[in-house]
C-alpha cells in the first residue's frame, strides 16, 4: 500500500458523495444556463400585463349601448303615440256629443216668439171744430166724463160760434174780471178746478176748455147733452 501524497489527505467515501453531487449540479447549472431564451422567458412571466379591450370588443359595447337607447327611444315613441291616440280619442267624442247635442236642440220643436202687440196708433184729427170736438170726446171717454158729439157741438155754436178765442167782455163774469173764454165760455176759476188732466192748461185751447166745460157740465148737470142754456 502506497503512502499518501504529501499535502493531500485520503477522500472518505463520503467525501467522494459530496464531490460527486456538486459536479452533478454544476452540470445542470450549466445545461440550463445552455438553454436559449431561458431567463428572458422568466423576466416576461414577471413583467406580464392586463390585456386591454380590443377594437372588436368595444364594437360589441357600442352596439348594446346603442340597441339599449333605440330600445328606450321605441318606449317614448310608443308612449307618445298611445297618448296622442287617447287625446284624439277624446276629442272625437267631445265633438260627438257636441254633433248630437246641435242636431237635437235644431230638431227640437221650438215655440214661435210672440211678437210685444203694437201700440196703437195714435189718431190724427184734424185742426177744426170737428177734429177738436172728437179728440175731446176720446180724452173725455178715457176719463168717464159723459158728453155726445151733438150736444158737445151745440153748446159751443151757442156760446162761441166755433172760434176758440172768443172771449166775453160785457157780461156779469166780466164785470168782476173773470170774462169767459174759449169755445164754451169757461171762465179761468172753473178752467183750473175742472181742468182735464192729459191736456193743455192754456184756457183757450179747443180740447182743453172743450173738455174741462164738459167735466163741469157733468158735476153739475149730468152731462154737456143736458145743457141748453147759459150754464
Amino acid at each position: 500500500m502506497r503512502s499518501p501524497i504529501s499535502g493531500y489527505s485520503r477522500l472518505t467515501k463520503v467525501h467522494k458523495f459530496s464531490a460527486a453531487g456538486i459536479a452533478a449540479a454544476g452540470v445542470a447549472a450549466v445545461a440550463f444556463a445552455a438553454l436559449p431564451g431561458a431567463a428572458d422567458a422568466e423576466t416576461k412571466a414577471i413583467d406580464v400585463k392586463p390585456v386591454a379591450f380590443t377594437s372588436t370588443t368595444l364594437g360589441v359595447q357600442d352596439q348594446q349601448e346603442q340597441l339599449g337607447k333605440q330600445s328606450e327611444n321605441a318606449a317614448k315613441l310608443a308612449k307618445s303615440e298611445a297618448e296622442a291616440k287617447q287625446r284624439a280619442e277624446a276629442k272625437a267624442k267631445a265633438d260627438k256629443e257636441r254633433a248630437d247635442k246641435e242636431a237635437a236642440s235644431r230638431s227640437e220643436e221650438r215655440k214661435p216668439i210672440q211678437a210685444a202687440p203694437a201700440a196703437p196708433a195714435k189718431p190724427v184729427y184734424a185742426n177744426n171744430l170737428d177734429g177738436w170736438i172728437r179728440e175731446a170726446l176720446d180724452v173725455m171717454k178715457a176719463k168717464g166724463i159723459p158728453g155726445s158729439y151733438e150736444g158737445i157741438k151745440r153748446n159751443i155754436m151757442r156760446e162761441s160760434t166755433g172760434n176758440p178765442r172768443a172771449i166775453n167782455n160785457w157780461d156779469s163774469n166780466a164785470a168782476a174780471g173773470i170774462p169767459s173764454k174759449g169755445l164754451l165760455q169757461v171762465i179761468d176759476p172753473t178752467f183750473k178746478a175742472y181742468h182735464v188732466e192729459g191736456t193743455s192748461w192754456d184756457i183757450y185751447d179747443p180740447v182743453a176748455n172743450i173738455t174741462a166745460a164738459c167735466n163741469y157740465a157733468a158735476k153739475v148737470y149730468g152731462s154737456m147733452d143736458n145743457v141748453n142754456s147759459a150754464y
